[in-house]
This record gives C-alpha cells, sequence and structure tokens, in this order.
C-alpha cells in the first residue's frame, strides 16, 4: 500500500508545476486533514530519490550490454568487420589486385585478407601512394608541404676529411748513438756525470785507461821507425814479405777507437799515452748513463747513449680505414698535452705496413722539429690530418641516407612529385656530408628531409624500403653477411635437421628464408618434419596444414627448376692454373775478396812456398789464391795448410785461422773465388 501511496503522490507532482504552491486551507477540518498528508509525503521522499539514481543508471547499463553483445555477434557472423570496412566479402568482390599487408611488416603482402600469421594483426589493404609502380610512389604538393619534403642536388667534389688520432712523442731512432768501449780499460774520469746533460760533438765524455791501447800505440811508433829504418838500409834483391806492420798498428788503433787527429797527435809527440778521451760523435742529449767512474769495462759495453732532440717523432695509432686515406708528406698538426692550445706541424715520414694484432690500428710516424726543445719525449698528443678523399666524389648530406644495419638507400624525385627508392653505398664521411660510391648520379635530386615518411608510405604501398630495400633488386642474392647469419643459425641444428633445413629453404606461412629469424623451430605434421621461422607460425601452420604444405611444395619444385648454368661453367678461364710449388734455397752473397796486390819480391816467396806442397795441392791453392779468414795470399806466410771443412779442402795463410774459419765456415767460404770453391 505504502509502494502505490508513493507513486499516486509522484503523479500529482508531475502534473503540479514545481514553482506553484499550494493555497493554504482554512477551514480547520481541512487543516486537520492536510496536514496528515505533508507528513507523509516528507516521510516517502527518501525512496523516491533512491529510485531515480539506481533505477534509470540501469537502464542505460542494460541498453549498452545489449547493444554490444549485437556487434560482437554480427561481427562473428560476418556481416561487419574489425576494419569497419565490411566483411571479407565485400572486400574481395572490390578490386582484385588489392594487396593486404602486416601494420607490423612481418610477412610479405597477400592476396587475401586476414591476420598476419607471425603477429595476429589484422592486415590492412595496402596504400598505393597515388600510382606506385613498386619502386617508388607519387606524393601530390599539399602532401608535399605537410610532410615538409625538400631535396638537394648530388653534387661532385673534392672532398676532404678531416681525421684525428692520438700519439706519443718519442726519439728519433736515427739520432740514436751508443758510446761503448772500443777497447778493455777503467773509467779514470766522466766529464758526462749526469743524464740529460747536453753535448756538442767532439765534447770529452770519458776518460779511459788501457794498457792494451798502450800496447798498441807503441807497436805503432816502434813500426814507424822501423818501416823508416828498412826503407833506407834494405839492400837490392832483399825482400819484405808480409803486411805492413805500420798499416796494421794503425788500424788496431782506430778499432780501439781512436780518432785520426788522436792518432796524428800520437805520431808527432813519439810518445804512447795509456789513456783515451771518449768523444761525443753528434750534438745532443745524454738519455742513458751507463757507467761510473773507477769502474771497468770491456770491449762493446756501453757507457753513455745519446739522442738529437732537434727532431723527434709522434707515434700515432690509427684505424685502418684511416690510415688508407694517409699519404706519405702530408702534413700533420698536433696539440700537446703539456701545452694546451699552441699547435706544432710535422710531416709523415713512414705509414706501417702492417696492422697490430693486439690493437687492430695502424703505426704511423710523424717527423717534428723541436728546435726550441719544448716539445719531451713521453707526452702524449692529439694529432689533426685534412685527409683529401678524392678528386671527383659525390656527396649528399647526411640527412638524406636513412641507414639500418647494412641497410642504406636514397630517395631520388626522379619526377616531380615521384619518389624512387635507392640502394646506395657510403663512402667516407665529411662533417655533415658523406661520400655515395655507388647508387646516384651527379645532379639528381634527393630527399634530404621528409624521407621517413616517404620511407613509410612505401612500406604501407608494400614497397621495398630501408626494412627490406632487397625487394628493389630483381633476383638479388643475399650478401656475404646474411649468408653467415643463416649459417650461425643453422649451426644449432642436428647434422639431419639441418640438411632437411637447407633443402626445405623457406617457411612455409611467412615465406622467409629459413634461419633469417634465428634458429628455424621443427614441427611434426603428420610424419613429416617441417621447419618455419619463428614460433608465431607454428599456430597458422597447424591450422591450415594441407595449404602451406601445398605452398611449400610449389616452392620447392620452382626452387629445384634446372637453371641455366652456361654462365657458371666458364667462370674461372681467365685464372691461370697453379703449378706446383717450387723450394728456392737461400743463397749467401758475399762480395769476391781478391788478393792484395804483391812486388816481385813477395812473388817469388809465395811461389817458393807453394812449392812445398803436392802437385795436387799446389793447383788447388793457385785457384784458391787467398786466404778466407784472413784475405791474404796464400804462402805470404810459409807454405799454406790444408784443412777439410764439411769435405771440402780448404787452404788457410798459417795456423792461427783454423779457429775463425771453423767457427763460421759458410761466412768465410762464400769470400772465396767460385772457381775454388767447386
Amino acid at each position: 500500500m505504502a509502494i502505490d501511496q508513493a507513486l499516486e503522490k509522484q503523479a500529482l507532482e508531475d502534473q503540479t508545476p514545481e514553482d506553484q504552491t499550494p493555497e493554504p486551507d482554512t477551514a480547520s477540518d481541512g487543516g486537520e486533514t492536510r496536514r496528515p498528508q505533508q507528513c507523509r509525503q516528507e516521510k516517502i521522499a527518501p525512496g523516491q530519490g533512491w529510485i531515480k539514481l539506481i533505477l534509470r543508471p540501469l537502464l542505460f547499463l542494460a541498453a549498452g550490454v545489449l547493444l554490444i553483445v549485437a556487434l560482437g555477434a554480427a561481427q562473428k557472423i560476418g556481416w561487419i568487420s574489425a576494419g569497419g570496412g565490411g566483411g571479407r566479402q565485400l572486400a574481395s568482390s572490390g578490386d582484385e589486385n588489392v594487396r593486404y599487408i602486416c601494420p607490423m611488416m612481418c610477412t610479405p603482402p597477400q592476396t587475401e585478407p586476414g591476420r598476419c600469421p607471425v603477429c595476429a594483426m589484422e592486415l590492412v589493404p595496402a596504400n598505393s601512394g597515388g600510382g606506385s609502380d613498386g619502386l617508388s610512389i607519387q606524393v601530390d604538393p599539399a602532401a608535399r608541404r605537410v610532410a615538409n619534403i625538400r631535396t638537394v642536388a648530388v653534387k661532385a667534389v673534392s672532398l676532404t676529411r678531416k681525421i684525428r688520432t692520438i700519439g706519443e712523442l718519442s726519439y728519433d731512432e736515427g739520432t740514436l748513438k751508443t758510446i761503448a768501449a772500443y777497447v778493455d780499460g777503467r773509467l779514470d774520469r766522466l766529464y758526462a756525470d749526469y743524464t740529460g746533460v747536453v753535448v756538442e760533438n767532439s765534447d770529452r765524455l770519458a776518460l779511459l785507461y788501457s794498457p792494451k791501447l798502450y800496447s798498441s800505440q807503441v807497436e805503432l811508433l816502434v813500426a814507424k821507425r822501423a818501416r823508416r829504418q828498412n826503407r833506407s838500409t834494405m839492400v837490392p834483391g832483399g825482400t819484405y814479405s808480409g803486411r805492413d806492420l805500420y798499416d796494421s798498428a794503425l788500424e788496431r788503433l782506430i778499432e780501439f777507437g781512436m780518432t785520426a787527429s788522436q792518432i796524428e797527435k800520437l805520431e808527432e809527440a813519439g810518445e804512447a799515452n795509456s789513456r783515451i778521451y771518449l768523444c761525443a760523435p753528434i750534438n745532443g742529449t745524454v738519455i742513458e748513463k751507463l757507467a761510473v767512474e773507477g769502474q771497468y769495462v770491456k770491449t762493446g759495453q756501453p757507457i753513455y747513449r745519446l739522442a738529437d732532440l732537434s727532431t723527434i717523432w709522434l707515434m700515432l695509432e690509427m684505424f685502418p680505414e684511416d690510415a688508407a686515406s694517409i699519404r706519405y708528406g702530408q702534413k700533420v698538426e698536433a696539440e700537446v698535452q703539456s701545452l694546451p692550445g699552441r699547435k706544432f706541424s710535422g710531416r709523415v715520414a713512414f705509414i706501417d705496413p702492417t696492422v697490430d694484432c693486439k690493437t687492430r690500428t695502424v703505426g704511423v710516424r710523424v717527423i717534428m722539429p723541436n728546435e726550441d726543445g719544448l716539445l719531451r719525449i713521453g707526452d702524449y698528443a692529439k694529432a689533426t690530418i685534412d685527409a683529401n678523399l678524392g678528386i671527383h666524389t659525390l656527396v649528399v648530406p647526411r640527412n638524406a641516407v636513412l641507414m639500418a644495419g647494412r641497410n642504406s638507400v636514397i630517395y631520388v624525385e626522379t619526377d616531380p612529385g615521384r619518389f624512387e627508392i635507392r640502394r646506395v653505398v657510403l663512402g667516407p664521411s665529411s662533417g655533415d656530408t658523406i661520400a655515395i660510391l655507388e647508387g646516384v648520379k651527379e645532379g639528381e635530386q634527393v630527399a634530404c628531409s621528409g624521407n621517413f615518411l616517404i620511407d613509410s608510405q612505401m612500406q604501407l604501398a608494400g614497397n621495398p624500403s630501408l626494412i627490406d630495400p632487397m625487394k628493389a633488386i630483381a633476383g638479388s642474392e643475399p650478401d656475404e653477411a646474411e649468408s653467415a647469419e643463416l649459417i650461425a643459425a643453422f649451426s644449432k641444428l642436428s647434422a639431419d635437421d639441418r640438411a632437411l633445413a637447407q633443402s626445405q629453404r623457406i617457411c612455409p606461412v611467412t615465406k622467409l628464408p629459413l634461419g633469417s629469424m634465428g634458429t628455424p623451430p621443427k614441427v611434426d605434421m603428420h610424419g613429416t618434419a617441417v621447419f618455419i621461422c619463428c614460433e608465431g607460425c607454428r599456430e597458422s601452420l597447424l591450422e591450415e596444414p594441407h595449404k602451406y604444405l601445398a605452398e611449400l611444395a610449389e616452392l620447392s619444385a620452382a626452387a629445384d627448376s634446372p637453371r641455366d648454368v652456361s654462365r657458371t661453367d666458364d667462370t674461372h678461364t681467365d685464372i691461370p692454373p697453379i703449378g706446383a710449388m717450387q723450394m728456392l734455397e737461400p743463397q749467401l752473397e758475399f762480395p769476391q775478396m781478391q788478393a792484395p796486390p804483391a812486388n816481385a819480391d813477395e812473388v817469388k816467396a809465395i811461389e817458393e812456398a807453394l812449392a812445398k806442397l803436392s802437385p795436387a795441392d799446389r793447383d788447388l791453392a793457385k785457384r784458391q789464391k787467398v786466404c778466407p779468414v784472413t784475405d791474404m795470399p796464400l804462402g805470404s806466410m810459409g807454405a799454406p795448410i790444408k784443412m777439410s771443412v764439411n769435405g771440402r779442402p780448404v787452404f788457410i795463410c798459417c795456423e792461427g785461422c783454423r779457429g775463425p774459419l771453423l767457427a763460421e765456415p759458410v761466412k768465410h767460404l762464400a769470400k772465396l773465388p767460385r772457381e775454388a770453391v767447386r
């Protein structure tokens, strides 16, 4: 009853305007009867708000649920599609040349609508792009202004590249000198007594005491007097055999380190000196002091190391591709770490022909003048080289090239508004420009702004794009890098599975090469092993196995069809055959030594000495002529001595030559005349 009364009151309120107020009833009995009704209305008012807030939203919610259920049922039946453009029957009844592509570009364009077998996204019709011919698209002027597409011309310029590298300052190895002891002795005095002292040519560095040097000086003076007396007292017909003692003593002093001026002073004084000064051979700096005063040194022991620091080397480490642009004599500017802001210039003197196996860099040597001595050995330097990359090089702005992995493409405006894709081969870059080695011609207009939008339109049209530019080349083969990826993907399979995958070659679902998306998974189709490119293709293959197996059979038959191999028969006709490897024995070539000239008396003495040999040995000695150790004529020191060296008869002048000949037989035998060796 309370609900019926509430509904009646609601109807009365709907008929009475809200801004009108009921007239008060003056009758006593009427007032008494109205007052309970007003109280009743006040008690029922909260129930009215609950109905208004709950009932109406529930009605709208129920209507929305019914509408969604109806739309889902219509889409499932096929009356409408997710693209909003009608069902598959309506789409297929249109243009038969329409191709459907995946928005994620997972698979090649399809001829029928549906879902992508990889990512399961709805395939969309490919946009033709305003008259696409498969390699280009047409962009109308309005779209070009909106996309801000701008073009520049391909130019041929002399490209100069600025190469920056680092290096270290080092000694000029051509000026390094070592001061060593020429004879055994004691260092009485060291005049250059610390490392770093600057010396000039002929400066005294040390004073060496040597008894052996003293005896050699005495021999020189005695030999000089004896030669003078022999020339004055020699009787006619007398002989003076052997080498001149004076010349022998003079050569010995030179070998002991005495200079010509020191020997001249010795002869003028006529008195031997047991001490000799060691002098600097160049202007330079003492970089190492290897001995101390009072130390005894042996022959050949180093005492000082000198270096001329007026010129030093800057040893640079460069990448092989940068070193290929450097030439001999090229100017180099360097800034050393200890003198920031100051530039030093030099010239390239040497480029290492090998690559360091550890650092994978090429060493470049730069000669730096250092007359002021500001450059210090061991300091680091930053070098800059302007390398000329070519006289006639095609260049474009860097933003005109789209690069993704190994792919580099450019969009060329062949006609007004028509942009064609070109796969290019890039060269070195310089600043904001980059060289193009192949793919464009001089004067062609290329897109330098908005080219990403052009590439997106090419993808939507199903044309070649940055993701897959190989479509632009008919019958193109995968490059070596792609083949290496396929080999790496197949290597993870077993031997039997690898053979099956290589014979199948392509995925039956996506038509992509097996291995292009990693190791191909194996699917068992009623006892037949089928490989797919990725796991996303498994569901599609299992839903329609007969369709994909039939397509796989057709593709395999087309791939196994006989091809023209006439070109492969003569591929290597111009290559000469490789002959047998020849082993070349190294031959030591030494200058043939000739016997020193002899006078008539010496010739007679030699003939008498050779006459003491047997006839066969005499003939061998005459063919040999000289001693291989001393280079003196055989017989000048008495009868020659015969010895066997490696089964070969050899004559020496005296017993003192036996040891050196046996120690280094190859060296000494190479000096003999060839007829004697035979």
